[in-house]
């Protein structure tokens, strides 16, 4: 090889390495109410990115537990580049990730994702709600990531909202100086908050106002429940998509105003603070160290007359809700059954009788008819089925019985039962809220999945197994990904989840005692539920309770 010629190869590999190593984004602004903003547009998908755009003035200060107040108009171009920092929390769920830098009061940030050209108008609109128990989670977590549905035809939005101390705390003097003389729910006034920014806003990035579907999973699946039934909120979406969650009891159900203010001032004067302004003058480091030493598991949701006039049922049943297509449903396995035995040796009948009759000493008997116990493996699905139904199940089946029974509007329903793949890391182990944490070598050995646990089905319905390493995934979780992302993107784009190559899903029918159900797995397929006597067994158990 000439000296000439060798120089030439090796300038043109330098040349070469050099444009594979590069990104393709290409700096892009558009504006918005409160001035322009600069993303990121990738020439080789189209694909436009805003991340971490603000939505409300940073609460914190004296804005401290009150309500979104709205942006200040800025002058110049606001980089909107990098995701924004994640709520204040704690490590509750360690399997969570996120892409965010770090965590602030200064959280109020939204995300969007699009594929719209420039003359592009009147797309859909997807506003995804995280989930976390209302203490935890975050809009920049991967799995969440809005790209793969943005690519079916959508704006995409992932929002962040205020948790646990900073985000539900009610207190009487925050009520008292409060325009609505209310408190506590500022992480669900900063959701609808950020709607009112999606309807003025959305349209700048090639969205329709009018085409906006929130969905969410577990708090976030909640949180679309207390959306569609907020004075504040329910004109501004199209459509609802839950899964595993809504604000009714057992789950995260709200409370009324004066008794969430009793809890709110009891955390106050044992943390040793007897009014408000000694509260807000705190660092975000120690109220947050005092909320930890507290024990507490967030603050609930409040009845306040303002963000929520009543409970989820009494809305629903004055037909005063969103009227909207709502899809909904849950998991085959939320929860093992070890948190219905409490701790007992595990499946054998005389302990799963012993539970029966402690949990329900006078319907037992009626109980163990819906949750058979005839073998250990049969007590293992019934103890799981009666632990699922009880930490979220029942709820997320109410939310769509009282939407059927109170619209016209249509309802679809779903049991998500694809197992999980192998973990691609054996020195790991699945987690309670989607991911991993690491193994604990002393820990007894897992049991074997019966079934499709809380959190499993989110980045299949998202389209995002590529960007979670966890598990070992295989061509049939990539199939049932396809086909459940498909269907939530057709019921974004339509109000229907039907169309081309998918299985046909009937809408649910009003009084059926079998309604249809779509059950996600390698061969979705829709089923004439046999469970309904479960959800109405304890639909009357949990009414007699109130």
């Amino acid at each position: 090889m000439t000296k000439l010629l060798f120089t030439t190869w090796v300038s043109a590999l330098m040349v070469l390495t050099a444009f594979s190593q590069t990104d393709n984004y290409l700096p892009v602004q558009t504006t918005v109410e409160n001035g322009v903003i600069e993303g990121r547009y990738d020439t080789k998908t189209g694909m436009q990115l805003y991340l971490g755009v603000p939505f409300a003035k940073p609460p914190v200060g004296p804005l401290r537990w009150k309500a979104p107040q709205p942006l200040a108009n800025w002058q110049g171009v606001k980089n909107t580049k990098k995701f924004g920092p994640r709520a204040v929390q704690g490590i509750v769920f360690g399997d969570m990730g996120s892409r965010s830098e770090g965590l602030s009061e200064d959280c109020l940030y939204l995300n969007v994702w699009t594929p719209a050209k420039r003359t592009t108008k009147n797309l859909p609109v997807l506003v995804y709600f995280y989930g976390g128990g209302f203490v935890a989670g975050d809009g920049a977590e991967p799995r969440y990531d809005g790209e793969s549905m943005a690519a079916k035809g959508m704006v995409a939005v992932t929002v962040n909202y205020r948790l646990g101390v900073f985000g539900f705390l009610a207190h009487p003097e925050l009520s008292a100086e409060a325009p609505y003389k209310a408190s506590g729910n500022y992480g669900l006034l900063d959701q609808q908050a950020a709607l009112k920014w999606v309807q003025k806003n959305i349209a700048a990035f090639g969205g329709d106002p009018k085409r906006v579907t929130i969905a969410g999973e577990s708090a976030g699946s909640i949180s679309v429940s207390y959306q569609m039934a907020s004075p504040l909120s329910k004109d501004l979406i199209a459509g609802a998509i839950g899964e595993s969650g809504a604000g009714i009891y057992p789950t995260l159900a709200p409370i009324k105003l004066d008794s969430a203010e009793k809890v709110g001032l009891e955390f106050a004067k044992k943390a040793g603070y007897s009014t408000l302004a000694e509260l807000r003058k705190l660092s975000t480091r120690d109220l947050f160290e005092i909320y930890a030493e507290s024990k507490r598991f967030g603050f609930p949701v409040v009845i306040d007359g303002y963000f929520l006039k009543s409970s989820l049922p009494e809305v629903f049943a004055a037909k005063q809700q969103a009227m909207v297509p709502v899809l909904v449903g849950w998991n085959s396995a939320e929860i093992p059954g070890a948190a219905f035995m409490y701790g007992m040796p595990p499946y054998t009948k005389e302990n799963y009788v012993t539970r029966l009759k402690k949990e329900y000493p006078n319907d037992h008997e009626e109980v163990l008819k819906l949750y058979p116990g005839d073998s250990a493996k049969q007590i293992e699905y019934s103890a799981t089925a009666l632990a699922s139904d009880r930490f979220i199940a029942y709820s997320t089946w109410k939310w769509a019985d009282l939407q059927l029974a109170n619209s016209s509007k249509p309802v679809y329903r779903y049991l998500y039962s694809k197992l999980r793949p192998p973990l691609a890391n054996q020195q790991l182990t699945a987690g309670l809220a989607g991911g991993t944490l690491k193994k604990d070598a002393k820990a007894p050995k897992a049991p074997e999945a019966i079934g499709a646990p809380h959190a499993c089905e989110i980045e299949y319905c998202m389209g995002n197994l590529h960007l979670v390493k966890d598990f070992a995934w295989t061509p049939e979780d990539y199939k049932v990904s396809e086909t459940m992302q498909n269907y939530f993107a057709n019921f974004i784009i339509n109000g229907d989840p039907n169309g081309a190559k998918l299985p046909v899903w009937p809408a649910a029918k009003a009084g059926d005692k079998n309604p249809d159900v779509m059950v996600i797995d390698v061969e979705s397929k829709s089923v004439k539920s046999n469970d309904e006597g479960r959800y109405r067994f304890l639909d009357k158990s949990y009414t007699s309770k109130k």
